[in-house]
């Protein structure tokens, strides 16, 4: 396999893995396991360096913002993150199913309702997993109805973003062919 530049990316995962097992525990440990295995799906479905540079630092530095309480030192962190993460993972998701040949040549408002739909579900399930991992593995685990309803708000505004930028991007190649 041809190491690309966004592996330089994954291997920083691998470093904060280690970092944050060491300095965090196991609580560390599944944090940065599930982020060093998420960094791997862009490459699995051959999305392009620049998505998949980009979502794999937008991981890793979600991760460390919260271990390091960044959320709670800035306020509006944790609202920019949630958006850049779930778009990127929108975008990524996009690229499955490309992969997959689920989309053919779907129109732009099927294109935007599906990206925003797969990120969507895929960002409520990250907030039942914090709401899980307050309840029964830590409780700094930041988690509450007003910090739950503003991720997924903003997780919803940056999938459906994808969503659009997605279906811009569609129709130029259609354009360009």
């Amino acid at each position: 396999m041809v190491l690309i530049a966004s592996d330089l990316v994954r291997a920083a995962a691998v470093v904060s893995l280690v970092v944050g097992t060491v300095v965090y525990g196991w609580v560390g440990a599944a944090l940065f396991f599930l982020v060093l295995g998420g960094t791997f799906v862009p490459r699995a479905v051959g999305a392009r360096q620049w998505l998949d540079a980009l979502y794999c630092a937008t991981l890793i530095f979600g991760a460390w913002a919260a271990q390091l309480d960044w959320y709670l030192a800035v306020e509006w962190l944790d609202i920019a993150v949630h958006a850049a993460a779930t778009g990127l993972i929108a975008a990524v998701a996009w690229r499955l199913l490309e992969v997959l040949g689920g989309v053919g040549d779907a129109p732009t408002s099927v294109t935007v309702i599906v990206t925003a739909s797969m990120a969507t579900a895929l960002a409520a399930v990250w907030e039942i997993l914090e709401w899980a991992g307050n309840r029964w593995i830590d409780s700094r685990i930041q988690v509450g109805y007003d910090d739950t309803v503003g991720d997924l708000a903003a997780g919803v505004a940056g999938a459906v973003v994808a969503g659009v930028v997605i279906s811009l991007a569609r129709r130029r190649e259609r354009v360009d062919r």
